[in-house]
């Protein structure tokens, strides 16, 4: 039974965490939170820029909730991992495949891979924080579909 606890803690945490840096980035970070997320949307100068912060005020949940968990290793570290798991993806989603942190010559074939960098990209022709749009970072909309030439 605990393994099936464990299991739908990381999953709920990892679904929860999309919900949340949706309504993060909409209304934080576009909001009272963009003295740090306005370097986001400017040409970044350097490797590292003050958006960055966020990596660390979103893990704290995280790094509290797997803390608490251990050493039982129950549902609390579980939800801390599914954190965790949701941070790694966006990182990989967002700083390496959309904004090219880490230099790749990947270009997704996927239409879901393409419907999130397009939305994302979407987001960043707006260079201030008001009338934004697709503020997901995993999920983003059909009306963001590229659309196909050869159909």
């Amino acid at each position: 039974m605990n393994i099936a606890i464990n299991i739908l803690s990381f999953i709920i945490a990892f679904a929860f965490m999309e919900g949340f840096a949706w309504f993060m980035h909409k209304y934080i970070m576009h909001g009272m939170g963009w003295f740090l997320h306005k370097s986001h949307h400017e040409p970044r100068h350097g490797r590292f820029e003050l958006n960055d912060l966020y990596a660390f005020i979103f893990a704290i949940p995280a790094i509290i909730l797997m803390w608490f968990g251990t050493p039982e290793f129950n549902y609390l570290f579980w939800l801390g991992s599914g954190i965790t798991a949701y941070g790694l993806s966006y990182f990989l989603f967002h700083d390496v495949l959309v904004h090219r942190r880490l230099k790749h010559n990947v270009k997704p074939g996927n239409s879901y891979l393409q419907r999130i960098i397009r939305a994302h990209k979407i987001h960043h022709k707006k260079m201030s924080k008001e009338d934004g749009q697709a503020f997901g970072f995993l999920f983003a909309d059909k009306r963001f579909d590229v659309k196909r030439t050869d159909e």
